[in-house]
């Protein structure tokens, strides 16, 4: 069967495709930029990839006709506050458009659960895309999900945060907000359940696993799975902006996304029937069982895919061919190079940085720098890495974003996201005489940026010079 994947770098659509291949599909992945899908070199043979932007009227618009079935996975919510609905009818419009002139008879939509009359800008606007979606010509088959839980998902990684810094918490009166979290593992068992079955043509099914909680409750047993304790107290006094402040020092959620999560945490999102699990015969997991299951994944670093590697988690806009080419001219630099002995091994140092290993020298420097960022509405460290030792470009690193991983060049090129006067670039790259090169590279904006490249200029005669000492270690 021949498969139109959209969104196919997303959080979802990484987690689908190595499921559809394994049935043997033939699957077509639609991304914004080819250049970003996170794919090893094996997969990346088995499918073809085809560039749009939905949002872009002058993108390549060839998608092949004789396509059986489209996933529909795309949505805006963490790109903006104000308009994500706007971009979002916008996109579905556009894919009905591209999907006349084919032979696609079915389109699966990966929604939210409605519940309430009176709906949160998020779930409208999923409502909203589903109504737009029904008037294509192609039978239409609508998952509506709440909270998703597994390794990398904001939800998961919302409450992970909270639960493993604060033991005690005072919070406000949307935590006893009730919710049917779902394990990834389930969402993605419906979504394969539904394809080319006429039994779920033309219809919308919710769908959850099998406890109803308050998040309160979901925070409790979070801790219980991890086995520790926390106290959780709750206010009326916090507004929706403060709720959202809240979510964002304290976890790795952009500022944007944590405002329209807000949003939605007021209404509740409970599942009105299990009709579509009695027809597919899924026997869904508890959230504990979804817990232990995402922290199996973390534990044995296969982690597929991140919420947090999104674009627009960070500062940059989506097109990041634009700063690949590392200026030369109106340039502040820090150049360091050191001889190695061993190529491959420093080269797996430079693979590994950030995250949970560090940036190799300075760590509580590293870690105020990034609390600094934070207070002043950038990242910070807190999006971590997915992978221990993977790297691909376009993913989060810390406040870094990857703009080119080659390990057959020896080349890691970094783009900062943090709050800066200007523009900055930390490469690392081997040459063929064994050197390694560690450059940062500042373009300051005016007369601040410069003031701010020297002030911190002794910092990083030690940060820098100490970095690539320890990553020229073969060890």
């Amino acid at each position: 069967m021949k498969i139109l994947l959209t969104g196919a770098n997303g959080y979802i659509g990484m987690r689908l495709l190595p499921q559809l291949l394994k049935k043997g599909h033939e699957v077509i992945c639609v991304v914004r930029d080819e250049k970003r899908l996170s794919v090893d070199f094996s997969t990346r043979k088995k499918i073809q990839v085809i560039e749009i932007d939905f949002l872009d009227e002058g993108s390549v618009d060839t998608i092949p006709k004789d396509i059986d079935t489209a996933y529909y996975l795309i949505h805006s919510m963490t790109s903006s506050i104000a308009d994500f609905d706007e971009k979002e009818a916008m996109a579905a419009r556009r894919f009905n458009t591209l999907l006349e002139n084919t032979d696609c008879k079915q389109v699966i939509y990966l929604s939210g659960i409605v519940n309430d009359n009176k709906l949160s800008k998020h779930l409208s606007s999923r409502k909203n895309v589903e109504d737009i979606l029904y008037q294509g010509n192609f039978h239409l088959t609508v998952l509506r999900a709440g909270i998703i839980v597994g390794s990398g998902s904001s939800s998961f990684e919302i409450i992970r945060d909270l639960c493993e810094k604060l033991p005690f918490m005072i919070t406000p009166k949307w935590v006893l907000t009730k919710s049917q979290p779902i394990a990834i593992r389930d969402v993605i068992n419906f979504l394969m359940g539904v394809l080319q079955n006429e039994n779920t043509y033309d219809r919308s099914f919710d769908i959850g696993g099998p406890d109803v909680l308050t998040y309160k409750q979901m925070l409790h047993k979070y801790a219980k799975v991890r086995g520790f304790k926390n106290w959780i107290f709750t206010v009326p006094i916090m507004t929706p902006k403060l709720s959202s402040y809240w979510l964002y020092f304290v976890t790795s959620t952009s500022f944007k996304l944590a405002v329209n999560l807000v949003d939605s945490m007021k209404m509740e999102v409970v599942a009105r029937d299990n009709e579509l699990q009695e027809l597919l015969g899924i026997q869904t997991h508890t959230y504990e069982e979804a817990i232990a299951m995402a922290f199996k994944k973390i534990e044995q670093n296969l982690v597929i895919s991140s919420w947090k590697d999104s674009v627009v988690s960070g500062q940059v806009d989506e097109d990041l061919e634009k700063y690949i080419q590392v200026p030369k001219y109106g340039v502040l630099k820090d150049v360091q190079s050191i001889t190695i002995d061993d190529d491959q091994k420093v080269l797996d140092n430079i693979w590994r940085i950030g995250g949970e290993q560090g940036w190799y020298y300075g760590s509580w420097l590293w870690k105020i720098r990034g609390f600094l960022d934070k207070l002043n509405g950038g990242p910070g460290l807190r999006r971590g890495r997915t992978n221990a030792d993977k790297i691909f470009p376009g993913d989060a690193l810390d406040f870094w974003r990857v703009l080119l991983a080659d390990k057959k060049t020896k080349r890691l090129l970094l783009f900062a996201e943090m709050r800066l006067p200007g523009e900055a670039w930390l490469e690392f790259k081997i040459d063929k005489n064994n050197t390694l090169h560690q450059i940062a590279t500042f373009r300051p904006k005016g007369l601040r940026g410069r003031l701010y490249w020297y002030s911190v200029l002794p910092f990083h005669y030690f940060i820098f010079g100490g970095m690539i000492r320890n990553i020229a270690k073969a060890q």
